[in-house]
């Protein structure tokens, strides 16, 4: 995917997760997502957060976290998550057009980030919420070729892990196979990924995301 064909997917995605926050009851937001600890409040607030970190902001809020980039990251979206539900909604639809992008962070992180957390929204709620096949390859791959946070070639050594609704390998050792969907959820080090995973090396899995 080119830059614009990345800016036209976080468009869609973004707008898509929008649609989906406006129609959850109230008590919806208070539940738990997949992100151990944050509610989809939580979740929500931290994708409304996306285009508006600036540099001063990030430092003087990992000055706050003392150093600890986990902590800063879940404390400033629970911090936002005080916000009105509708509110924080409407800021992730406003950024929806938005090409700003984090500090530090690469073109497809945005992408990556509403693909993944929109899951982490939805599957806890049972609401089917596919991703788009080729935006979910592209960010398979950019996670896989990348280090922090996730460490997918160290977690998975030993594992070839294998899309079946796309061409998409990578790896080398026993198949772990199934939509690429469920591979980006296990690459990002969601459990949930595990029930619609399967081959000789699926087995293994489960101790891997501990």
């Amino acid at each position: 995917m080119n830059q614009e064909e990345i800016w036209a997917a976080l468009e869609i995605e973004r707008r898509g997760l929008a649609d989906l926050l406006d129609a959850l009851p109230e008590a919806d937001w208070e539940r738990l997502s997949l992100c151990t600890g944050w509610r989809v409040r939580d979740v929500a607030a931290h994708l409304a957060l996306a285009t508006k970190a600036t540099v001063p902001w990030v430092l003087a809020e990992f000055v706050r976290a003392r150093g600890d980039f986990d902590r800063m990251v879940h404390d400033t979206a629970v911090r936002h998550a005080r916000l009105p539900i509708r509110e924080i909604a409407e800021q992730v639809r406003d950024s929806a057009g938005s090409h700003r992008r984090a500090p530090s962070t690469k073109p497809l992180d945005p992408l990556f980030d509403v693909l993944v957390h929109g899951q982490d929204i939805a599957v806890p709620l049972g609401v089917d919420r596919a991703m788009p096949l080729d935006s979910a390859r592209t960010c398979a791959t950019f996670i896989w070729q990348r280090g922090f946070p996730f460490h997918p070639q160290r977690r998975l050594r030993g594992l070839r892990l294998v899309a079946t609704d796309v061409d998409w390998t990578v790896g080398d050792g026993d198949v772990v196979e199934g939509p690429i969907q469920a591979l980006l959820l296990l690459l990002s080090g969601r459990p949930a990924a595990l029930p619609s995973l399967g081959g000789a090396g699926s087995a293994a899995l489960a101790g891997r995301l501990r």
